[in-house]
């Protein structure tokens, strides 16, 4: 059984296909051994994505861990897991639109088994390695930027680099941003970082009863991470470069998938599912 519906991993493939760069052999008789079909790279990766499984046991016969991690590390170099989140994110924005005058950040602990370099003593799981994702996502809940950090790290000094990821959108941005966070945020430097970037806020008061407002989005997209991906739910990657490239594919197909399921009643295409997904 694959690991993603076929109406959501053949449009996502056709694009990845297609920012994939042209090889460069230099070697006068080429290679002496066939090479391996990116489309069964990109299937593994996906599989290893989803199922969380180690990469020796995603591997058979048609091709091994090595080609795997060799060609994920090509495809990172490229950039082309970025510029695939870019481009949905785009096409989500042309054909839904994203309701970027209102954002939703908040932190998400994983465990970290391996440990790595986006890994560190995690508060709530008796000081064992773990990853903290701080994620941003607009207010219905698509995600827009992420940064990965030690589970030791605090909120707030994670809110401007993950702020910083909107200038992905240039200059297309609202005039007026209201950036709704928990308590966790509740301080005079967050504050003065939000009037600084000249945005509007919802912060929750400590000590007073849970106040959620139009933050549950970023929880769900956060159990969107969670339970849909078991890669992201326990990471066992330990360079950050890697982390961030499945965090990318995953958004990439939460978007697409978002994008299929609110276009199914509004639009009509050739290859358009019998069923809303």
């Amino acid at each position: 059984m694959p690991a993603l519906p076929s109406s959501i991993i053949e449009p996502l493939w056709r694009q990845f296909e297609a920012l994939i760069p042209d090889r460069n052999v230099t070697h006068p008789l080429g290679c002496h051994k066939p090479r391996i079909s990116d489309r069964i790279i990109f299937d593994k990766l996906i599989q290893v994505l989803v199922l969380g499984a180690a990469y020796e046991k995603i591997s058979d016969t048609t091709c091994s861990a090595t080609t795997i991690r060799r060609r994920r590390d090509e495809w990172i170099t490229a950039g082309i897991f970025r510029e695939l989140e870019q481009i949905c994110l785009e096409s989500y924005d042309r054909i839904i639109g994203l309701d970027l005058e209102n954002l939703v950040i908040d932190g998400c602990l994983v465990k970290a088994p391996c440990g790595g370099e986006a890994a560190g003593k995690s508060p709530v799981d008796r000081g064992k390695q773990g990853t903290k994702r701080s994620l941003m996502t607009d207010g219905k809940g698509i995600p827009v930027g992420c940064i990965t950090a030690g589970a030791n790290r605090h909120d707030s000094p994670l809110l401007r680099p993950t702020l910083e990821r909107l200038s992905r959108f240039g200059y297309q941005l609202p005039e007026q941003i209201t950036v709704h966070l928990d308590a966790g945020y509740d301080s005079r430097k967050t504050r003065e970082l939000l009037t600084e970037l000249g945005c509007d806020w919802e912060i929750s008061t400590k000590g007073e009863p849970l106040q959620a407002g139009v933050r549950w989005v970023v929880e769900r997209t956060n159990s969107w991470h969670n339970r849909g991906f078991k890669k992201l739910a326990i990471c066992t990657e330990r360079k950050v470069r890697v982390i961030d490239a499945l965090i990318s594919l995953a958004n990439s197909v939460i978007v697409i998938r978002r994008l299929i399921g609110e276009a199914w009643a509004t639009h009509r295409w050739d290859t358009r599912p019998n069923r809303k997904p």
